[in-house]
């Protein structure tokens, strides 16, 4: 039998409240003194929709801007790489080149072949061949090389003049300074070049450049009245190729003893020969 006292204390038992979006079972009758109730927290099925969509949306969120960010850069060490690649194939294109040279100036050009150059230059001959191809290639670079330290760079300058006294004097200046420059390599030059075939025809393919030259400056001249001839025309470009041309500096300067007078000597009979006025 209950007693009044216990009824009392059970009408002022506390009541747990409860909260919205949980079940909390009611204590069974039988339940086991001292045992904590089960409380088990459950979501809906569109609360558990939304919550997996709002979490799938920030994975592809999180994704998308580590994709985007801008990332450290590593140095590259190919630039440098490749810089120092090109001075190392300079410095053994200068070596190949001076060795060349050396023998042509000394044994000739039939001992200038890949083999020898490469003991002279201390590469290997697939180094020279990489760098210049056969050994028509070598004597092009070499000429190429000996054209740029005489002054023949100039020559574009030289083309350019609108006067044409400017222009004449400048171009035959630009020849006499290259002969004068390596007189005697290219006169030994030029003394092979007529008996060996490879290398004439090199001497030869400079011959016909500056052949092509001279045509253009004589086209730019003018003011005779003969201009209109083609025949003059024809002449007077042969006659400035022949007095440009190292054979012709060179049997001069042999005379003169001077190469300084035999420049000055060379433009004034060009200007005789050639110019539009005398």
């Amino acid at each position: 039998m209950t007693t009044a006292t216990e009824m009392t204390m059970h009408a002022q038992k506390p009541t747990r409240p409860q909260r919205a979006g949980t079940y909390l079972p009611s204590e069974p009758a039988t339940s086991t003194p001292g045992r904590a109730s089960l409380v088990i927290l459950s979501f809906s099925p569109i609360q558990a929709f939304y919550h997996f969509i709002l979490r799938y949306v920030k994975l592809i969120i999180s994704a998308s801007i580590a994709a985007v960010a801008p990332k450290e850069a590593v140095p590259s060490k190919r630039p440098y790489a490749l810089g120092r690649r090109l001075e190392l194939s300079d410095r053994k294109r200068i070596k190949i080149l001076a060795a060349a040279r050396a023998q042509l100036e000394t044994n000739g050009f039939l001992s200038l072949t890949l083999d020898a150059l490469a003991r002279e230059s201390e590469v290997t001959r697939q180094t020279i061949h990489n760098l210049f191809g056969t050994k028509a290639g070598i004597l092009e670079a070499l000429f190429d090389q000996l054209a740029l330290d005489g002054g023949m760079g100039r020559m574009r300058e030289v083309m350019q003049q609108s006067d044409t006294e400017a222009l004449l004097a400048g171009f035959v200046k630009v020849f006499t300074d290259f002969w004068s420059k390596d007189r005697l390599f290219i006169r030994r030059v030029h003394g092979i070049a007529a008996v060996d075939p490879e290398l004439g025809a090199a001497v030869e393919a400079r011959n016909r450049r500056r052949q092509a030259a001279a045509a253009r400056v004589v086209d730019r001249l003018g003011g005779r009245s003969s201009d209109s001839d083609r025949d003059d025309r024809t002449r007077r470009a042969a006659t400035l190729y022949a007095m440009t041309s190292f054979e012709f500096f060179d049997a001069l300067a042999e005379s003169c003893g001077d190469v300084k007078d035999t420049a000055h000597l060379v433009l004034s009979l060009v200007r005789n020969a050639v110019a539009s006025q005398p």
